[in-house]
């Protein structure tokens, strides 16, 4: 695929950035998709290399056909590429800005090179399809009759509501936040992905037949019971919000927040909403966890103007490349430093917290630990390395442990659901039928509300492998 000698010919290029003390200055996204000339050279890089890793169980969890969109890119067949790319991905401009890119990864090309510019192209691909306006609604030829009900509004329940309504189903999709998009909306700054984005494609599934009910929150105001009276199947995509807490000394002084409280915050002010925000201004910030959620609240955090922001992280500090423990074509254990990061972070890792200070008011005004090594699976202080850092506000971003079990989950539960080992909604795994079904009959779940915290890739895949199940066992039920 792409130029044959093109791997020899052209080095990887990445997206052009404005510079980090001009980008901080606002919440605009502030990459741009690939010139024609340069994405045509980037499709080139894509060798034949015979067994594209790049997707499949290796690489893109939704399979996208990346030779195949690379090839119609160095080809300068564009439309054909955003064709090609449409097939398999509903969102590809929210992957194309916020996947970590497993399908570069996984490239031939980076056994010896830097792979291949997949991500990057695909957003190219993208954004030039909205611009020549070829994203359209796709609505079915005939409608089944049959209602099915999405409980949640991220890219997992997104990609299954559009699927079911392309199959000719009646969708309605229930949110109980006052906007559509979940952690996308409210967990995602708007610089790394501006909002119009999910709004555009909103409008593009209402037109498909989509229906969006937000400030509906499924098991408080509707319960599970009139779910099921009212609809012929239920997916349940309503992810993984309850977060990691750190039960330490000093834990509840003013100033310590969970990552999402700040970032739900910031975004909602960000939109126009009269809300009084968590402000970093002029103020030590220390984030906990060393994962995207604590990146986003580094950025967050710089645009707000902080005095200074550190960001600590409990492992060992990653090697600055592959790790042998992740071989070609694995996901790679290795240093990542973020476009947040190249704007202003002190990083620090192998760090414990155990605890935080504050004056007499309650505040937090420093945090305190020490850092640690790891010995038979624990992770052990190292004497002599104790540290007290000055600390005004303190964000908790070490992931989430499993669904919210309040309200609809524990309404279902009565119905027969069952949870898993983690917490999560039990619901088989696998592509053959009855996968994605839970212990209740007629419902399903999928993202991160059945898997446990994941990818946005991996929500957008299993939301259409659900929609697919679903489909079959609505249509089983009209040929019965």
């Amino acid at each position: 695929m792409g130029k044959p000698t093109g791997f020899l010919e052209f080095k990887k290029e990445y997206l052009q950035k404005i510079e980090p003390k001009e980008r901080v200055k606002n919440y605009k996204e502030f990459e741009k998709p690939f010139p024609e000339a340069v994405a045509k050279d980037q499709g080139a890089r894509c060798m034949d290399c015979g067994i594209p890793f790049c997707h499949g169980d290796t690489g893109c969890p939704v399979d996208n056909l990346i030779p195949e969109f690379n090839d119609f890119v160095y080809r300068g067949r564009w439309k054909e590429a955003w064709e090609n790319l449409s097939k398999t991905n509903n969102f590809p401009e929210f992957t194309g800005r916020l996947c970590p890119a497993p399908c570069e990864s996984a490239c031939t090309l980076g056994i010896i090179e830097p792979p291949v510019s997949i991500k990057s192209i695909e957003r190219t691909i993208i954004d030039r399809a909205w611009e020549e306006g070829w994203v359209i609604p796709q609505t079915p030829a005939s409608k089944s009759g049959k209602k099915v009900a999405v409980v949640g509004s991220g890219p997992a329940g997104l990609a299954a509501g559009q699927q079911l309504a392309r199959a000719g189903h009646t969708v309605t999709i229930f949110e109980k936040n006052d906007r559509i998009g979940g952690l996308l909306r409210y967990g995602i700054p708007d610089f790394k992905m501006e909002k119009r984005h999910i709004d555009r494609r909103m409008k593009q599934m209402e037109a498909e037949g989509v229906t969006f009910k937000t400030n509906v929150n499924v098991g408080v105001d509707i319960t599970a019971k009139q779910l099921l009276a009212d609809f012929d199947a239920v997916v349940l995509a309503c992810g993984s919000e309850v977060p990691r807490d750190l039960p330490v000394e000093g834990r509840n002084h003013k100033g310590v927040h969970f990552a999402m409280e700040f970032l739900t915050k910031n975004n909602k002010h960000v939109a126009g909403d009269a809300i009084e925000i968590i402000n970093a201004k002029d103020k030590h910030v220390i984030v906990i966890g060393g994962g995207d959620t604590g990146s986003d609240c580094v950025g967050t955090s710089n645009r707000h103007g902080a005095k200074s922001v550190t960001q600590i992280e409990l492992f060992p500090e990653p090697p600055k490349d592959r790790d042998k423990s992740t071989p070609w074509p694995l996901y790679p254990k290795m240093l990542r430093t973020s476009t947040s990061h190249e704007e202003g972070v002190s990083r620090k890792w192998a760090v414990s917290t155990m605890g935080f200070k504050s004056n007499d008011k309650g505040e937090v005004t420093a945090i305190y630990g020490s850092e640690v090594k790891e010995e038979n699976g624990k992770f052990i202080p190292v004497p002599g390395t104790e540290f007290e850092w000055p600390a005004d506000l303190v964000f908790l971003a070490m992931g989430f442990v499993n669904p919210v079990k309040e309200g609809l989950l524990a309404d279902l539960q009565k119905e027969g659901l069952e949870l898993d080992g983690r917490g999560n909604v039990k619901a088989e795994f696998g592509t053959k039928a009855g996968s994605f079904a839970t212990t209740v009959p007629k419902v399903y779940a999928c993202g991160d509300v059945r898997r446990g915290q994941s990818l946005i890739v991996w929500a957008i895949s299993e939301g259409r492998k659900c929609a697919d199940q679903v489909h079959q066992f609505l249509t089983s039920e009209v040929e019965a």
